[in-house]
């Protein structure tokens, strides 16, 4: 029988879900940072082990990954050069020479991926529509090669003024270099980011050059591994726009692949908040390295045209790398299982963003790591059952766990269940305080809000974490431990095409537009078209639109039919999106428009059935075990259960510890959990107030 396969490999996680009709089989194994592609093919053949399917029978493969996004943070991509206009080579430094901070006198910007001695000048010049003011000095780009090879440089951006309006020239730079160096890995700005802003298209290319050649080695591993071992099904990779892609594309342009993981995740909760019908939701990621947290509203991630790596000072915008693509709207914190907890000089407990990873992994994971972790707190406050972590395939060492916090416990002059707890509460305030700066960088509120929890570790602090945040209501979805692999079985495939191309609406060219879009259509058909029939994609059009003289546009949704690319229509919908932020519209001034996207994306979309709630049976535990909790500060007897042992309308209430393969449920004082329907976790806050 046919069936799919869902990898997601994290910084310390990799997990592979299985889908044969409506089973699910689920594997959690560590990464394996040697070449992560042993790791997929280890939880691959586990979890083909344990369904009984065969590899021919395999129908396509989907993969997510991280590794993009832990190259650009821990600084470990190739060695990259930038081939910019003369006089511009310091643009990626400047940036926008603003201060995300104003008062801090102190401030530390990210540093640039390619320093300024491999920022090399170019001679030629385009104007802002594409014109030829200097024509391309060829010899000014052949003269770099024997800089490049003595520098050791592997991959190379090239970045020329205004090349989104015409690409020539970056692609005649290309041509030079590959037949000069055919090694190299090119990353043309004008095919990665054909958009206006220097700042922001620069820095796309550098980190997709910075990115490339890691990638493409580990993608090609994967592809060669999983040929070997009898597949023929097609490979697509998750995107960090929350679509499907081919491994040609994904090989092209990693930097899409930036936050493919976590947006696997996304897809799921917003899936989840469909199926419950509830309209306001959090989603909460929490692996082994990182938590994630994406608002969600009527079903649709917040989507966004940019996204900042690794940002620097406590979320604030513009304290990261920024790359333009389009991408699921979420914040990302060193907040996770792994995360190491430490006491700086004043006497203050710090947790993360540094991470034990999986190797050495946690101190109770037995596997030479000596450092505190937050793993190590949940274990030693009960929340872990040291026999079945990770499916029974992880014991945990609960006296490596003491031996790693007494030096914490020491220093906060605490006993080391004080100093575990602190640990604890120290990484849900975190994660508490960038929910809370992520909802009013965008103008929303917790109010009405649900949480929806996924991934290793975000069951164990859901509780808490919604509890500060005073949601009353959160959902923990079947086989949350492997949320993000799940997501990607109800993702959409597709591809989304961007172009800057100004245009004022008073001299509006309706059969340029019509032009330009077909061109934009036919690039995306490229990449899916061999992978979906045409008849089964659909079009997603935008505009980004602003009034003559504005600073920002904003995006205007369009059909796919004539009449809305004319100008009355254009305007209208300009104004309607405009009111809606605004609350006005500016009467008599012109409208002008920057770029265009197009997403192909296919039409149907796997979703879950309806999902509902129906207290019926109250269960008893059948066994119980020792829990810390926070509310009376002391170790509590707890009900623990076995998921798989409930049933639909089963309920229990906390203190409680449900078990599963790949993660546990804490179940804190004073919440009633219900199974749903579909066997969703719903646990209800009963001291607050569920408005939506």
């Amino acid at each position: 029988m046919p069936f799919e396969l869902a990898a997601d490999i994290g910084g310390t996680f990799t997990d592979v879900v299985l889908r044969d009709g409506e089973r699910q089989t689920a594997v959690k194994v560590l990464t394996t940072y040697d070449d992560p592609a042993n790791g997929v093919m280890q939880a691959i053949d586990l979890v083909l082990e344990q369904s009984g399917c065969e590899p021919a029978d395999a129908r396509v493969m989907l993969h997510g990954t991280t590794l993009a996004t832990n190259a650009l943070i821990e600084r470990r991509g190739s060695v990259t050069a930038l081939l910019t206009t003369e006089g511009h080579r310091d643009i990626v430094e400047m940036a926008l020479e603003n201060r995300f901070e104003q008062y801090d006198v102190n401030i530390d910007r990210p540093e640039p991926l390619v320093p300024r001695w491999l920022r090399l000048p170019v001679r030629e010049r385009l104007d802002a529509r594409g014109d030829v003011l200097i024509e391309l000095d060829e010899q000014t780009v052949l003269e770099h090669v024997p800089h490049l090879e003595a520098a050791g440089v592997s991959s190379v951006a090239i970045g020329l003024l205004h090349a989104y309006a015409n690409p020539e020239h970056e692609q005649r730079v290309a041509a030079l270099l590959a037949r000069a160096l055919p090694s190299l890995s090119l990353s043309l700005s004008s095919e990665v980011c054909p958009e206006i802003r220097e700042y922001e298209r620069l820095s796309t290319t550098c980190a997709n050059a910075y990115v490339k050649p890691l990638m493409d080695t580990y993608l090609e591993s994967l592809a060669e591994k999983f040929r070997v071992r009898g597949f023929g099904c097609p490979l697509l990779l998750m995107t960090s726009g929350g679509g499907l892609t081919t491994l040609e594309a994904a090989r092209a342009f990693p930097i899409r692949l930036v936050e493919s993981g976590p947006a696997g995740g996304a897809i799921l909760a917003a899936q989840v908040a469909m199926a419950g019908g509830y309209g306001r939701t959090l989603s909460f990621d929490m692996g082994g390295t990182t938590a994630k947290l994406c608002v969600i509203d009527d079903g649709r991630p917040l989507q966004n045209r940019a996204f900042e790596v690794d940002r620097s000072y406590r979320f604030k915008k513009g304290s990261g790398l920024p790359v333009r693509i389009p991408v699921i709207e979420m914040v990302e914190i060193g907040a996770g299982g792994g995360s190491i907890a430490d006491v700086d000089g004043l006497g203050r407990l710090q947790v993360g963003p540094a991470s034990a990873g999986s190797e050495p992994g946690p101190a109770c994971y037995g596997r030479g790591g000596d450092r505190p972790t937050v793993t190590d707190a949940d274990l030693l406050l009960g929340k872990l059952d040291p026999g079945s972590f990770a499916g029974g395939r992880l014991t945990l060492n609960r006296r490596a766990a003491d031996a790693a916090l007494a030096p914490v416990a020491e220093r906060l002059d605490m006993t080391v269940a004080e100093a575990a707890h602190a640990v604890s509460e120290v990484v849900n305030e975190n994660m508490a305080a960038a929910a809370r700066a992520h909802l009013s960088e965008w103008g929303r509120g917790t109010t009405g809000r649900t949480l929806v929890a996924f991934g290793g570790a975000a069951p164990l602090h859901a509780c808490h974490l919604a509890r500060k945040l005073k949601i009353a209501r959160l959902v923990v979805p079947e086989n949350a431990g492997v949320g993000s692999a799940v997501g990607f079985l109800l993702a959409p495939v597709g591809f989304e095409v961007v172009r800057s191309h100004y245009l004022k609406l008073a001299d509006l060219d309706e059969a340029l537009v019509d032009r330009l879009m077909g061109e934009m259509r036919a690039e995306a058909l490229a990449v899916v078209g061999p992978v979906v029939e045409e008849a089964r994609l659909t079009e997603r059009r935008r505009a980004f639109m602003r009034y003559l003289g504005q600073g920002y546009e904003i995006a205007v949704d369009l059909d796919g039919s004539p009449e809305s690319l004319t100008a009355a229509s254009l305007r209208r919908r300009f104004e309607a999106n405009y009111t809606a932020l605004y609350g006005r519209v500016i009467p008599g001034l012109d409208v002008e428009i920057l770029s265009w996207t197009l997403n192909l994306i296919e039409r149907e979309s796997r979703q879950l059935p309806a999902e509902t709630e129906s207290r019926r049976r109250r269960r008893t535990p059948a066994t119980e075990e020792t829990l810390f909790d926070v509310i009376e500060g002391r170790m509590v007897s707890a009900g623990c259960y076995r998921r798989t042992d409930l049933l639909p309308g089963d309920w229990l209430e906390g203190p409680a510890l449900v078990r599963e393969d790949q993660t546990t449920v804490v179940v804190a004082t004073g919440f009633i959990a219900c199974v749903g329907s579909r066997s969703s976790l719903i646990l209800t806050d009963e001291s607050v107030e569920v408005t939506a």
